[in-house]
């Protein structure tokens, strides 16, 4: 099951529990001019669970977007993924406060976290802290995080067969959050790449 939830727009759950063995995707989308605190926390508390969640945040100004996300094993043989992409510009301040909690009795878990930011400006920032809490020993678990700016040899290159620097620019951005905008509907993908 696919759930898409548009940061300011939709309501989005705080809080959900998985009793049932399912695959469920989750794809929060944060648009330009949107400022939002999204609190989320989710548990896992059946064997064979299939949990992706995916974040898009596009903040080129002002905006302050904080993600907290919380996902929960408390039994063992489920798997979660964790991936949120997005761009920061202008003076935006964007917050990425992650955590997977393994159980002690969560074996044959596999859990993974990543947090991807490019930077568009010297005063936009980014904190991320991705974590891991593991009371279990049998798992497979990894976080992390990156951030970044556009690539100036790929613009050089770009530039120099005749495409102009600002579409350039938006063919990186595009190629960046393209992890991500695949999970989102086509009406979604086209208002978004209307605004890089």
């Amino acid at each position: 099951m696919d759930r898409v939830y548009r940061v300011g727009i939709d309501e989005v759950p705080k809080r959900l529990t998985l009793k049932e063995a399912e695959e469920l995707r989750l794809v929060f989308v944060v648009m330009p001019g949107i400022s939002a605190d999204v609190p989320f926390d989710i548990s896992i508390e059946r064997e064979g669970v299939k949990l992706e969640i995916y974040g898009l945040y596009l903040c080129p100004r002002s905006e302050q977007v904080n993600f907290r996300v919380r996902v929960r094993h408390l039994v063992g043989g489920s798997t979660s993924t964790q991936l949120f992409k997005g761009i920061a510009g202008g003076s935006a301040r964007v917050g990425f406060d992650g955590l997977i909690y393994i159980a002690p009795d969560a074996q044959k878990t596999k859990a993974f976290q990543e947090n991807h930011t490019l930077l568009l400006s010297d005063s936009a920032l980014i904190d991320s802290r991705p974590q891991l809490e593991i009371y279990a020993d049998d798992v497979e678990c990894s976080h992390g995080a990156t951030t970044g700016s556009l690539n100036p040899e790929e613009l050089f290159y770009m530039r120099s067969r005749g495409i102009p620097e600002e579409l350039a620019r938006r063919i990186q951005i595009h190629s960046f959050i393209s992890p991500v905008l695949k999970y989102l509907p086509e009406e979604y993908r086209r208002q978004i790449l209307a605004r890089l």
